[in-house]
């Protein structure tokens, strides 16, 4: 029979990973704090431990994978996910990382995956001491596999091709996985390919000679060469022409440029990080982007979510351009009024993350009063089928993706708190319960009170 360590401080939530994994037929065996967690492990040789990061505890589940994890697959859980501690995580040895609120169906398998394979199998990362934190914001699920997808590939010098539509950050996801690898010191070089024409693309991209062309009075370098040791990002490569991708490929495959009207190659040594908004495998079979040259780019694929797939960043997002506009502008210090709030959070935005911070600085510099109203929203965000849509907000996204009961039970308890403004004393009315119960909800939650 396969043995479970669960560690959590709530003695709810390690109740019920608890009954979760012995559903499964696999022995569990509950810690609630570092101590009890690691004397555990020294006791019994466990087939996995699935442990909470935050332990209300000096020690964390994070100090706890550093001492377990060369003998055993951990699983880290979270209701705070962000990109630092997915780094983190990675980095040091975790079998995966899991964000709160879970599916129990995704955990099993996670789970599974992990006992049947073993320790040995999990993917080795190299030891980086320190990290750089990067400005994405986002704790939806779709978010938190991006920050797993960069977690996984930055510790190596894979090629990356980043895929989305336009304005979802891929140059940020670009930038997230410079900074946490090895060549963080190392310069960061972007290039948008869409923007140059063949033959000037060509000469930043590779530099050029003396005389080489008409304007060229002495040698310069290309942006390819002042990415060495880093990293150069090659932004919208779907745009490049056939004859400059045969150009490109061959850089890739040899290691080697050489300089416009030069006659010797030149050895290089940047890691390369493509973007495009294209669709590349169509491109390829429709003859105009070549067959080689995608595979070499997509060597470690990742996908961007558009916005519409993770609405429920679009608060988290909205208060930090707000805070951004603030600075930049020197104007007033407004907040977002709720009602403006879920207008941003139910407008389809196709112009995803760009067009938010757009739309919030025309909010930012509409406002009169100390909020932020519905009225200084851009009109296309005031429709009646907006307006409509934000009316029924709260209700429907408590149940339109059937989630688990468990996660049913926190988003309603932050409905009501956020209906009640934080009446502690109304919220537990309205839930039929005591404040103290209360308390321990928001506890188990992960949910400020303040």
């Amino acid at each position: 029979m396969k043995k479970i360590l669960v560690v959590d401080d709530d003695a709810e939530s390690t109740e019920l990973l608890k009954e979760i994994f012995q559903a499964e037929k696999w022995e569990v065996r509950t810690a609630n704090n570092f101590a009890d967690a690691l004397a555990a492990a020294g006791e019994c040789d466990f087939d996995l431990v699935v442990s909470d990061i935050n332990l209300e505890d000096e020690m964390s589940g994070l100090d706890l994978l550093r001492e377990v994890s060369s003998s055993v697959p951990v699983i880290l859980v979270s209701g705070f996910g962000s990109l630092e501690i997915a780094v983190e995580a990675a980095r040091d040895g975790a079998w995966d990382f899991v964000s709160k609120p879970y599916k129990v169906e995704e955990l099993v398998q996670t789970a599974r995956r992990a006992i049947d394979r073993g320790k040995s199998d999990a993917p080795e990362t190299e030891q980086n001491e320190s990290r750089v934190s990067t400005a994405i914001i986002g704790r939806s699920a779709p978010m938190i596999e991006l920050y797993k997808e960069i977690a996984r590939v930055a510790p190596t010098l894979s090629t990356v091709l980043i895929t989305g539509e336009s304005g979802t950050g891929k140059e940020l996801v670009a930038r997230a996985i410079h900074d946490n690898s090895n060549r963080r010191n190392g310069p960061f070089v972007a290039v948008n390919c869409g923007a140059l024409t063949e033959s000037l693309l060509e000469s930043e991209l590779f530099g050029y000679v003396k005389g080489s062309f008409t304007g060229a009075n002495s040698d310069r370098n290309g942006l390819w060469e002042e990415a060495r040791d880093g990293t150069l990002f090659l932004d919208e490569i779907g745009e490049i022409s056939l004859q400059m991708q045969v150009k490109l490929l061959r850089v890739l495959q040899e290691n080697e440029i050489r300089k416009v009207g030069a006659t010797r190659n030149i050895p290089v040594n940047a890691r390369i990080i493509a973007a495009t908004n294209r669709n590349l495998e169509e491109e390829v079979e429709g003859g105009t982007f070549r067959e080689d040259l995608f595979y070499r780019l997509s060597v470690f694929g990742i996908p961007v979510p558009p916005l519409r797939d993770r609405k429920g960043d679009i608060p988290l997002l909205a208060e930090g351009f707000l805070k951004k506009t603030i600075e930049r502008t020197e104007g007033n210090q407004v907040t977002l009024s709720s009602e403006a709030l879920k207008l941003l959070t139910v407008y389809d935005w196709k112009g995803n993350v760009r067009e938010l911070e757009a739309a919030v600085e025309f909010a930012v510099l509409h406002a009169r009063g100390k909020e932020v109203l519905p009225e200084d929203l851009p009109e296309k965000l005031r429709t009646p089928e907006y307006l409509h849509s934000a009316s029924r907000i709260h209700l429907s996204e408590l149940y339109a993706d059937f989630p688990t009961l468990e996660d049913l039970e926190k988003r309603y308890l932050v409905h009501v708190l956020e209906e009640t403004e934080g009446n502690r004393t109304r919220a537990a009315e309205i839930l039929g319960i005591d404040r103290r119960t209360l308390y321990r909800m928001a506890e188990r939650f992960e949910i400020s009170l303040d």
